[in-house]
């Protein structure tokens, strides 16, 4: 197999690396992913429906903002495969997805918020 040959030697084998790189397309997927969740608003409601199932106007009232906002994010949720919604009468529940993707954003939501916000609310709810 030929590498790319690269405009200066440093000393390192990472030409042989570079014909390992996942292709482009790959990098596309993970930057519409965390494009998904790169909104705090949609972060928040996605952490959210990780941990319970709820209408627009519960979760309206738990992230302080109008349920026209709060549908628009989760248009978006929806559309990215994050959540799902099932209609129940009148009304429209919604809860993260149950997919490995989900469930690996959920994991590194929760590390991170450790990581960059260590609030003890936090940390003693999860123990």
């Amino acid at each position: 197999m030929s590498y790319p040959s690269l405009p200066h030697d440093h000393g390192q084998p990472i030409e042989k690396e570079v014909g390992h790189f996942p292709p482009q397309e790959s990098f596309s997927t993970l930057a519409g992913i965390f494009k998904e969740l790169g909104d705090e608003s949609r972060l928040r409601i996605f952490w959210i429906l990780c941990h319970c199932e709820e209408c627009v106007i519960n979760i309206s009232g738990m992230v302080n903002m109008s349920s026209p906002a709060v549908s628009h994010h989760l248009r978006q949720l929806k559309a990215g495969g994050l959540i799902i919604s099932t209609r129940r009468g009148k009304e429209v529940y919604y809860k993260a997805a149950d997919t490995d993707k989900t469930r690996l954003l959920h994991s590194m939501i929760e590390s991170m918020m450790e990581v960059a916000c260590p609030w003890d609310g936090f940390r003693s709810h999860e123990s």
